[in-house]
């Protein structure tokens, strides 16, 4: 049989597992890596996000809070982390947290993302505080989405708390729901080269686990482009998969492009030590992973591009190759930005992103954290999609 007839064979066979609903193998996950056929693949992805949400892309109004960015690690890829006594480390009282915090109000947040360094001597106390401070302060419509799995693993060090009595008085103080971050990548193969970490696979997945139990839905991620490979995504997201089959509570999953430029904008120091050995996913690798990403993980209702970490053209196109979610108005989101070269603003209005999502042909839908609608908005312009023009930019 030659080459032609077989991959036409594996095609109309993956078509028909994906027209079916069927579950798609570790094998299919491979095979669809090794498809150079974007077009086919985005096509495939497309009607599985189609059927799961309509023509509609969720957004949201959120900021980004990081009270903190002392770290006891030292990840490869991290341009974020400072040591205690660093000239740019910094860490700041609640009352400073909150003032910034009330100072986003006029724009109808819903939602305040909250990310820290893993800080060697702040006090466990500090973070439930601080969640209730800052819950009292802001309107009752804003949800607090805070600390990843390897935070919540750090303050079991730090308190001698178990994870489920450190989630009881999180969620007593306001917690919503985690962030997806300190997933990276779960495969050790590949995890022990860019993790400087002991939060691996079976702590991430106990702590999520948990919050789930706890009637908490979070969000996962993946971290792709660097030194992986291909049959390290299928893994890591049939990983998500097996964990959503168990507890249902994974309402997103959000590919992270990894950001190769890592000089740090204010001190030009090179922190990442994959620079040398590294390049960056291209945007039709890009698009491969969310499509890929999109038809393996059918057990999670929403696939989201983060446009920060992917550049707005990218992310628009990425919402015809399986994603639904485009990920909020972000100001100064400086995991990214302290590494980003690439010109991706760090701030789009609500008008911006409804924009962005009719210009790609979409019906943008507000959301708040539980993918709870908040309100509809009319899709794109039909006079406009008569004849093809170029997205705007």
């Amino acid at each position: 049989m030659s080459a032609a007839t077989h991959d036409v064979g594996f095609k109309r066979e993956l078509e028909q597992k994906v027209l079916a609903g069927e579950r798609l193998t570790r094998e299919d996950g491979l095979a669809l890596y090794e498809s150079d056929d974007l077009a086919w693949l985005g096509g495939l992805a497309h009607e599985v996000r189609t059927r799961k949400n309509g023509d509609v892309v969720h957004f949201n109004v959120n900021r980004h809070l990081n009270m903190t960015n002392v770290c006891t690690a030292s990840c490869a890829y991290c341009s974020f982390q400072r040591k205690p006594g660093e000239k740019d480390a910094y860490t700041m009282r609640i009352e400073e947290a909150v003032r910034l915090a009330k100072a986003m109000e006029n724009d109808k947040l819903t939602e305040l993302h909250i990310v820290n360094g893993l800080h060697p001597t702040l006090p466990w106390r500090y973070y439930p505080r601080s969640l209730k401070a800052l819950k009292e302060a802001l309107p009752a419509e804003v949800s607090l989405k805070a600390f990843t799995a390897t935070e919540i693993h750090h303050f079991e060090k730090i308190s001698g708390m178990s994870a489920s009595e450190i989630l009881d008085e999180l969620i007593d103080a306001g917690l919503e729901s985690l962030t997806g971050g300190g997933a990276e990548i779960f495969d050790w193969e590949v995890r022990q080269h860019i993790v400087d970490h002991d939060t691996h696979w079976e702590d991430w997945s106990r702590i999520h686990r948990l919050a789930h139990e706890k009637g908490l839905k979070t969000p996962c991620t993946m971290l792709y482009g660097h030194i992986e490979e291909p049959r390290h995504r299928v893994d890591h997201v049939l990983r998500l998969r097996e964990l959503q089959d168990e507890t249902g509570g994974f309402q997103v999953f959000i590919p992270l492009r990894y950001q190769h430029d890592f000089v740090d904008m204010q001190d030009g120091k090179i922190r990442n030590r994959l620079q040398a050995r590294t390049s960056m996913a291209t945007g039709a690798e890009a698009l491969k992973t969310f499509a890929v990403s999109r038809l393996l993980f059918d057990n999670v209702p929403h696939v989201k591009v983060f446009w920060v970490m992917h550049g707005v053209q990218t992310a628009q196109l990425a919402l015809n190759h399986g994603a639904d979610d485009m990920d909020g108005s972000v100001v100064e989101y400086k995991i990214t930005h302290d590494a980003d070269n690439y010109g991706t603003p760090n701030k789009l209005t609500r008008d911006d992103l409804l924009d962005l999502i009719r210009d790609a042909g979409f019906r943008p839908v507000e959301r708040n954290t539980r993918y709870e609608t908040i309100r509809e908005y009319e899709g794109p312009d039909p006079a406009r999609r008569e004849s093809p023009q170029p997205m705007r930019v």
